[in-house]
């Protein structure tokens, strides 16, 4: 009514109101639009293929471990469970089994609280040698642990510590620190400083702040660095075949290895040994899976 008088006394047409109205949804957006455009196939297809090399090895483990033995049949039926019999107490993987998990979990914990302390420090402080020490540790991921067999398993004979699984989780934890501390750091960086600060103003000390304000907010990285130690030092065959000779300090990579003989090879056992050693391997990463991506990524972030 008013723009109506306005036109009439003034001969002029008033300004259009500008639309505010949020874009509609047939809007492209960017990078959403052009995956969206991508043909189904171009991905189903190399995950596919990528599929298929990885679960069909695993597939014919499972099929010797469960099938007859002289069976050659495709298909796992009918299913037995003779060979996990076998070398779960005719080929002591029992013990195997216990102390590849031993060496699992005081890696898992060395690993883990030594990283926290050494990622701490290197995102909270500053000294003269933290340029130098971050590329100490990177440069450290060149060496190969087989290069350090001969001065570890010296330390060792002198420390009297030849055929004890210590000297195995001291050898792995070495290993792993260096990556570990320097993802634990990235991930402490992204917690910001002035959270803790606050904690002090209320009277808390450091350590009682990181424990109350960052602990709390590292779990996603902690978890990756745990898993990540326990999965390697599960698996690792090197460290456990020198530093370990006597049969009941032994772990399943050795346990594995002894499976194998000069003219032949019990493929029943060998596979049902495959399949036990697989089965923590699968069960932590299924739980953790989330948690896991979540670490790497939040610690990869910042450094």
């Amino acid at each position: 009514m008013t723009a109506a008088l306005a036109e009439k006394h003034t001969g002029t047409v008033p300004e259009p109101v500008p639309d505010t109205e949020p874009p509609t949804a047939h809007r492209p957006r960017g990078r959403e639009r052009a995956f969206d455009d991508v043909p189904r196939l171009q991905i189903y297809v190399p995950l596919g293929i990528y599929l298929l090399f990885t679960l069909v090895p695993f597939y014919w483990m499972f099929l010797f471990a469960v099938r007859p033995t002289g069976s050659t049949s495709l298909v796992p039926w009918p299913m037995t469970g003779e060979h996990f019999s076998k070398v779960w107490n005719e080929r002591s993987f029992a013990v195997f089994f216990q102390n590849s998990m031993i060496v699992g979990v005081c890696t898992l914990i060395a690993t883990t609280l030594v990283a926290l302390a050494g990622g701490y420090a290197l995102a909270r402080f500053d000294f003269k040698i933290k340029g130098a020490f971050m590329l100490a540790l990177l440069c450290s991921q060149f060496i190969p642990g087989a290069l350090m067999l001969v001065p570890l398993f010296e330390i060792f004979k002198n420390l009297q510590m030849i055929n004890s699984l210590g000297s195995v989780v001291i050898a792995e934890t070495v290993f792993q620190l260096p990556l570990s501390i320097i993802l634990i750091s990235g991930f402490i960086k992204n917690v910001p400083a002035s959270l803790e600060e606050a904690a002090w103003v209320d009277g808390c000390s450091r350590f009682r702040a990181f424990c109350a304000v960052v602990l709390p907010l590292l779990r996603p990285g902690l978890i990756a660095v745990g898993s990540f130690a326990f999965v390697h030092s599960w698996n690792h065959f090197l460290f456990a075949l020198m530093f370990l000779s006597e049969q009941d300090k032994q772990t399943i990579p050795v346990g594995l290895n002894t499976l194998i003989g000069a003219d032949s090879v019990d493929l029943g056992a060998l596979a049902a040994g495959g399949v036990i050693a697989a089965v923590p391997v699968v069960i932590v990463f299924a739980f953790i899976q989330k948690w896991l991506i979540t670490g790497f990524s939040a610690g990869a972030v910042k450094g």
